[in-house]
């Protein structure tokens, strides 16, 4: 998660009928925070390898989910219908950071929040096939084609090549993005639906902390000697500020105000995380992944106009 807003919908009716100051703040802060994270997973990947990162933010960020859970009195029964779809939730998104993760070792850490945050158009893609009420109107067909049109121009910016294998990292999060689109549909269509989004999180966080220890393992990824300040503060902020306290803080706002008009805060989102990569990784950043951000965000805001 992110890397992105998170796996989870929300059913609940909200309280308020229009964003105020202080959920608009809170709402960009999420967006910030969220744009910041590849950033915060490529600055630790001299130290520590994408697997063991990975492991270390799923484990960490499972225990605090559990812990809220127990206090809010939130119960989780495997006997509800859940658990399967929770499973298979889970294991898509265990797959889903895995190639996150072991993407940015390749592409930049700008490129790749651009291309992560195509998952919306996978998702549209799918329901347009499987629903016939979500089939698309030109207008957001126009905005599937400006996105991915600009996704597609972003190939021409010369990739990074440190690793030599920039394509492998660019394709990597583009399954990620589509992995993370198949997600949400699958939580739409499933019993999860109707779970608590702390309980849907939770099934997540569980399939990836027993899967990402052991690819970790099987992988033969060693495990830092010695953990710098960079280290720890960059996990700590994975697993603590994002991927528990950002995502609790979302999943209230979406309990509290309009769903379309929360969502639309998430454009801001690849635009933070460009401007992170360039400022704090000095990482180039030319007119063609510029010119793919807008138009991702373009296309993200055509697909999610309503009827009138």
């Amino acid at each position: 998660m992110r890397c992105g807003a998170p796996r989870v919908t929300t059913e609940r009716k909200p309280r308020a009928a229009r964003i105020d100051a202080p959920a608009a703040l809170a709402l960009v802060c999420c967006c910030a925070l969220w744009g910041l994270n590849q950033v915060a997973i490529k600055a630790a990947l001299p130290e520590v390898g994408p697997l063991i990162q990975l492991s270390v933010r799923s484990v960490v960020a499972l225990v605090l989910v559990l812990a809220w859970m127990r206090w809010r009195g939130i119960p989780w029964h495997w006997h509800d219908g859940t658990l399967w779809p929770g499973l298979l939730a889970g294991l898509l998104f265990a797959i889903e950071f895995g190639c996150i993760f072991v993407g940015l070792q390749y592409t930049t850490a700008a490129r790749s929040v651009v291309f992560i945050n195509t998952s919306p158009f996978v998702v549209a893609l799918v329901l347009a096939w499987l629903v016939p009420a979500e089939r698309l109107r030109p207008v957001q067909a126009l905005g599937l084609a400006i996105a991915f049109g600009g996704v597609a121009f972003a190939f021409a910016e010369p990739a990074p090549r440190a690793s030599g294998w920039p394509w492998l990292g660019d394709a990597l999060i583009l399954v990620a993005a589509a992995l993370w689109g198949l997600t949400t549909v699958i939580i739409r269509f499933s019993s999860l639906r109707h779970a608590a989004p702390e309980k849907t999180l939770a099934y997540q966080l569980l399939v990836s902390a027993l899967l990402s220890p052991a690819a970790a393992w099987v992988s033969g990824t060693p495990w830092p000697a010695a953990w710098s300040a960079l280290a720890i503060g960059s996990l700590f902020y994975q697993a603590v500020i994002v991927t528990f306290a950002s995502y609790l803080l979302w999943f209230g706002l979406l309990t509290r105000y309009p769903a379309t008009k929360v969502q639309a805060f998430v454009f801001l989102t690849p635009v933070f995380g460009a401007a992170f990569a360039a400022g704090l990784l000095e990482e180039p950043v030319g007119v063609e992944l510029l010119v793919a951000l807008v138009a991702v965000a373009v296309g993200l805001s055509l697909l999610n106009r309503r009827h009138r």
